[in-house]
C-alpha cells in the first residue's frame, strides 16, 4: 500500500512512525517548508502523549530533549498561589510529562523517520495544493516551490495533516473552513534563563486572571519558555493572520503588559523583556467538522481539529490521531476505506469535545476562577480549577486510571501491511 502524508509537522512525522511500526513502509511525506528548522518555542507533552512516542521507541530521545514536568500551579493575579497539582510520574502516571522545545521534538521525529523509512521519505519545499481521489487511488497535486512545477502524484490513500489552513481539508469541503477566533491574541518566547530557575525547577505556572494570563515553564536546565494571552480591543487589531505561528514583534513593548508582574519567585517582566525573539499569534481555531475521513482520504492534526493552545493538547491530539490511524489501518488493511471511516468514527466526536473544552478554558472558566479570586474565595477558585483539570483529563484521555490501564495501540505488522 502506497500512504501519502501532506505535511511532516509533529503529527505527520509521527503517522509515518506510527504507520511503519505497524508494517506499512511504503510512506511519502511532503513537506512545504524549504527546510525543516529548529524553530518555534517550548510546547508541554502530557503523559498520554508521552506513552504514544515511548511506545514507538522514542523514550530516550524524548528525556534527552525534554524536561519532566513536576507540577502543575494556577496563581491570581497578584501571586498569591490558588492550587497546586502533581503532574507526570510525580502524580502517579507510568509516564513522565514533558516540556520540550518544539523544534527538537520535530527534529527527534524526522530522524527516526529518515532512519526507520529512509532518507528520502521526506521531501522538503513540496507544497500539496489539491487531491482528488477515485474507487482505487488518489491523486495528489504537489508544487516544487523552488522550480514552481506542479506534479501528480498517485498513493493508495492520503493523510491530509498540512497544518490550520489544510489545503487537502479545502479540497475535501470544496471551500476553506473558516478560521475562529476569540478575539484575543498570544505572544511566545523561550527565554535563556538559567538565573530564573523557580519553584521546584520542573514547575509549570499559570497566572492571572480573565483580562491577562501568562504561562510559564523550563524547557530544558537553561531556558525557560514562557507565552502571554490577553484579549484585544478588538478582535484582529493584531495585525497577524490567524494561523499564522511565526510573526516575529517587539520584546519591550510586550513586556510593558507585564511591568507590575514581578513576584519573589518569578521575574515576569525581566523574562519577557530579555527574550530574543517574541512571537505573535492571534489566537484561532476552528469548529469541529462533521467528517474527517472521505474514502481514502483523511486528516489528521490541525487540518482536522485546530483548537485553541490550552491544556496542552494540539499535538498531543495529534499524536494519538496518528497511532489510532496505524492502529485502524492495521486492523483493516485490506479495505483503507474501511480503516479510514473507522478512525473518523474513533477519533472525530471526542476531539471535538476536546475542542470546545478549550474555548471554555480561554473564557468563562478564568473568569469564574478570577472572580473567585479577587473575593478572596482561594479556597473555592481551588475547588473550581480541580473539578475543571480533573473533567478535562478525562475528556482528553489522560485521566491516571484510563491511560494506565487501557490497552496499547501498538499492533504487530501483518502480511497485508505493505
Amino acid at each position: 500500500m502506497k500512504i501519502a502524508i501532506a505535511g511532516a509537522g509533529i503529527g505527520g512525522l509521527t503517522a509515518a512512525l506510527s504507520l511503519h511500526a505497524a508494517g506499512f513502509s511504503n510512506i511519502k511525506l511532503f513537506e512545504a517548508a524549504r527546510e525543516i528548522q529548529q524553530v518555534g518555542v517550548g510546547i508541554n507533552l502530557p503523559p498520554h502523549a508521552v506513552r504514544e512516542l515511548v511506545e514507538l521507541g522514542l523514550g530516550d530521545g524524548l528525556a534527552a530533549i525534554g524536561l519532566p514536568t513536576a507540577e502543575l500551579c494556577y496563581y491570581d493575579r497578584s501571586g498569591e498561589l490558588i492550587w497546586a497539582e502533581a503532574r507526570g510520574t510525580t502524580a502517579g502516571y507510568r509516564w513522565p510529562q514533558y516540556s520540550v522545545h518544539r523544534g527538537r521534538l520535530q527534529h527527534l521525529l524526522l530522524a527516526a523517520v529518515r532512519e526507520r523509512l529512509g532518507s528520502s521519505a521526506v521531501t522538503s519545499g513540496q507544497r500539496v495544493e489539491a487531491c482528488t481521489a477515485d474507487e482505487d487511488a488518489v491523486s495528489l497535486t504537489v508544487t516544487d516551490l523552488a522550480s514552481e512545477t506542479r506534479t501528480v502524484h498517485r498513493a493508495n490513500l492520503l493523510i491530509g495533516s498540512d497544518g490550520i489552513r489544510s489545503a487537502v481539508r479545502t479540497a475535501l469541503y470544496g471551500s476553506p473552513v473558516p478560521l475562529a477566533t476569540n478575539g484575543w491574541v498570544m505572544y511566545r518566547g523561550a527565554t535563556p534563563a538559567a538565573s530564573m530557575r523557580f519553584l521546584s525547577g520542573r514547575s509549570m505556572v499559570i497566572v492571572g486572571d480573565e483580562a491577562q494570563r501568562v504561562v510559564a515553564y523550563p524547557i530544558d536546565e537553561s531556558t525557560i519558555n514562557w507565552l502571554m494571552v490577553r484579549p484585544l480591543p478588538t478582535a484582529g487589531d493584531a495585525g497577524t493572520p490567524l494561523g499564522n505561528w511565526n510573526h516575529e514583534v517587539d520584546a519591550q513593548d510586550i513586556a510593558r503588559h507585564v511591568q507590575e508582574w514581578r513576584f519573589d519567585w518569578l521575574d515576569f517582566h525581566a523574562l519577557v523583556r530579555s527574550t530574543k525573539t517574541v512571537y505573535e499569534y492571534p489566537m484561532a481555531d476552528i469548529d469541529p467538522l462533521g467528517q474527517w475521513s472521505f474514502g481514502r482520504i483523511t486528516l489528521l492534526g490541525d487540518a482536522a481539529h485546530a483548537m485553541y493552545p490550552f491544556g496542552s493538547n494540539g499535538a498531543s491530539q495529534a499524536i494519538i490521531d496518528a497511532r489510532v490511524l496505524a492502529y485502524q489501518l492495521a486492523h483493516h488493511a485490506a479495505d483503507p476505506v474501511v480503516a479510514l471511516a473507522a478512525y473518523d468514527a474513533a477519533r472525530r466526536e471526542s476531539v471535538a469535545k476536546v475542542q470546545l473544552a478549550n474555548r471554555r478554558q480561554a473564557g468563562d472558566v478564568m473568569a469564574r476562577v478570577s472572580a473567585l479570586a479577587r473575593a478572596r474565595a482561594h479556597g473555592q477558585a481551588r475547588d473550581e480549577l480541580k473539578t475543571v483539570e480533573d473533567n478535562y483529563k478525562r475528556l482528553a484521555g489522560f485521566d491516571i486510571e484510563t491511560l494506565n490501564n487501557r490497552p496499547s495501540w501498538s499492533v504487530q505488522p501483518t502480511a497485508a501491511s505493505t
